[in-house]
């Protein structure tokens, strides 16, 4: 081989499989470096590729409200725990700052949405993996003053949709009207769609396999689930048995069927305490399967004093909890109901100050969470309702 066919460039391929690997942050700053850099770091190929390396390091997610800052951190998510370290440092991501200050957050495939029950509240999309984040337009017409929303994915026809429920009483009843934007689309728009069904909407929601199941109270004023279908926008209710309806407290996706949870403490707020599942084993029957477990933590573990939240479901099998503040130390557990094990893991130095503990604060978990660069929110869907010049954030 002569000198000239050594000096050959590396070639692409190998320039994309190495950028892959790197964080998602790290491709943003990439693509600054010029305009050919910004075109080969965009192109689907690559994207698809960033998105397969990415999803082999499933990361835990966490999203802090302070004051009327919102702050992101995330951590590695133990593949075998009987190999992980007992403490993990959580990375600082990026923080809303200044009027960007909704009352909850949702996650839907590595998105996150924050909105509350104010119909004229702002309601912003933010893709944490890339910092970037939009207002979504508000409906045209705005007869009532309460609404609750929810994110939903269709993963066959790769859409994301908000479902906005719009009414004037905070009871069940037919003076109700249900709204979808499809994300994505030139024109960001809300269409009203029919519910045949009368329902009052409640917060506890989760996204499966392009079904959205969120709890609500029907017409008989029993606690019940909705589904709603993202891609055919047909909706179904499941009322709740007796038994089961005033002690779900939240929703988990649990080897992809819905599952309902509660958690029972001791006395004093800590360990042991009972955990209860309900699965929803079919959709159509309406048949559930409960589950019941008694959890105990070695003695030197911290009392958790009610705080723990069922975060969701391990692709390995392990139910993870979490505390839903910043105490100090923040433990994140891990519990296997086959193996009958129970781990904890400490998250130590939210951001590379320790700003997270400064003041303690309200924190929503996000398991198995994805980085993914597909969804381009600048470029793509929201470019006509960006208001970066009076809202910050910082990565």
């Amino acid at each position: 081989m002569n000198r000239g066919e050594n000096s050959d460039s590396i070639p692409n391929d190998l320039i994309l499989d190495i950028l892959s690997r790197l964080p998602a942050k790290s491709i943003q700053r990439f693509r600054c470096v010029s305009k050919l850099w910004k075109s080969m770091l965009s192109q689907s190929y690559f994207t698809e590729l960033f998105l397969n390396k990415s999803s082999s390091r499933p990361r835990l997610l966490f999203v802090g409200k302070q004051d009327s800052d919102w702050l992101f951190f995330s951590s590695p998510q133990p593949q075998n725990l009987d190999e992980k370290s007992s403490l993990v440092v959580a990375d600082c991501h990026m923080k809303f700052s200044k009027d960007i200050n909704p009352y909850n957050c949702t996650y839907a495939s590595g998105l996150i949405y924050f909105h509350n029950t104010d119909n004229d509240a702002v309601r912003v999309i933010c893709n944490p993996s890339t910092g970037q984040y939009a207002i979504l337009p508000l409906p045209e017409r705005r007869t009532h003053r309460h609404s609750y929303s929810y994110l939903g994915f269709d993963p066959i026809d790769k859409e994301f949709k908000v479902l906005l429920i719009s009414t004037s009483k905070c009871i069940a009843s037919s003076d109700i009207d249900h709204y979808i934007l499809t994300l994505g689309t030139e024109k960001l728009r809300w269409r009203k769609i029919q519910c045949p069904f009368t329902h009052l909407p409640l917060w506890n929601r989760i996204c499966i396999n392009g079904v959205l199941y969120y709890l609500a109270l029907s017409e008989r004023r029993y606690y019940a689930v909705v589904c709603f279908d993202v891609r055919s926008e047909k909706f179904k209710l499941v009322e709740l048995e007796y038994r089961l309806d005033c002690r779900i407290c939240g929703l988990i996706n649990y080897k992809g069927k819905l599952c309902g949870v509660n958690l029972k403490y001791a006395y004093y707020g800590g360990f042991p305490l009972e955990l209860r599942m309900w699965v929803l084993e079919d959709v159509e029957k309406e048949e559930w399967t409960t589950y019941a477990y008694t959890l105990s933590a070695d003695i030197k573990v911290v009392k958790v004093n009610n705080n723990l939240i069922v975060a969701g479901v391990t692709a390995s099998g392990e139910i993870v909890l979490v505390n839903n503040n910043t105490c100090k130390p923040f433990y994140v557990f891990y519990f296997n109901p086959e193996r009958k094990t129970f781990e904890s893991v400490e998250i130590q130095f939210f951001g590379a100050n320790g700003e997270a503990f400064k003041t303690n604060f309200l924190v929503y978990a996000f398991i198995d969470h994805v980085e993914d660069l597909k969804f381009d929110i600048k470029t793509t869907t929201y470019a006509a309702y960006l208001e970066e010049d009076h809202r910050t954030f910082e990565m």
